[in-house]
């Protein structure tokens, strides 16, 4: 990939706003394509079963597009829901009335503690993808999230983080208590800013920045290029 400055918080944001509003691409269509990708990067480390870890906004819209994708590969998979379904809106809704039509297993977490359901399908992950929260987050998570974090860093799988590790500070690297402690971060688009600063890098691992069907030409009109 060639290489690309990153994008700060608004700046992502302007590219979901023009994608729609100026390029006619539909966000169901760069939530599918972002999925996709992780899933494909997730194929590639041979999970045998994973446990994916939903919030109510787009991020969980991802997750439930990895769900499946790695269940037409074949690979055991359960959704962890860690918000009211009435919450769920807009493409991640498309993408969850989905997931549930295909008979995907869905774990009801939105209450506190957390369910013995979610720390017996922890367990038997070799895999966990973190698809709660997304850049958007400049404050520390709140129940159930952060205890599902803790449970996560704690338990011995691997860990992929959707976009960002539910709790860091995409500009900034900030770290917030809690924060996920990813061994892979799958981020769209562009790196984010925070993302080579020293505080963020226990917390990000290995970086994969993954193409969604943005155009050449929306990238550069919000870096504010010419050309």
């Amino acid at each position: 990939m060639t290489f690309r400055p990153p994008l700060s918080r608004e700046q992502s944001r302007a590219v979901d706003q023009l994608a729609a509003d100026k390029y006619h691409i539909p966000g169901v269509i760069l939530m599918e394509n972002a999925g996709r990708g992780c899933a494909e990067l997730l194929i590639a480390q041979a999970p045998k079963q994973v446990l994916i870890a939903c919030g109510p906004g787009n991020n969980g819209g991802d997750g439930y597009v990895i769900a499946r994708h790695l269940d037409l590969a074949g690979i055991a998979v359960k959704i962890a829901l860690f918000c009211p379904r009435e919450r769920i809106k807009g493409d991640a809704l498309i993408n969850f009335r989905i997931v549930e039509a295909a008979g995907i297993e869905i774990l009801d977490c939105s209450d506190e503690p957390l369910s013995a359901d979610f720390a017996a399908a922890l367990s038997e992950a070799d895999w966990v993808v973190d698809a709660l929260l997304g850049t958007g987050v400049t404050s520390a998570p709140r129940e159930p999230i952060a205890s599902a974090i803790g449970a996560i860093n704690a338990s011995s799988s691997g860990v992929l983080a959707i976009d960002i590790p539910s709790g860091l500070d995409c500009d900034t690297g900030q770290p917030h208590d809690p924060t996920i402690e990813a061994h892979l971060t799958a981020t769209f688009v562009t790196p984010k800013p925070g993302y080579e600063q020293e505080t963020a890098k226990p917390f990000v691992g290995e970086v994969h920045v993954l193409d969604i069907g943005t155009p050449r030409k929306l990238l550069a009109e919000v870096l504010g290029e010419r050309g």
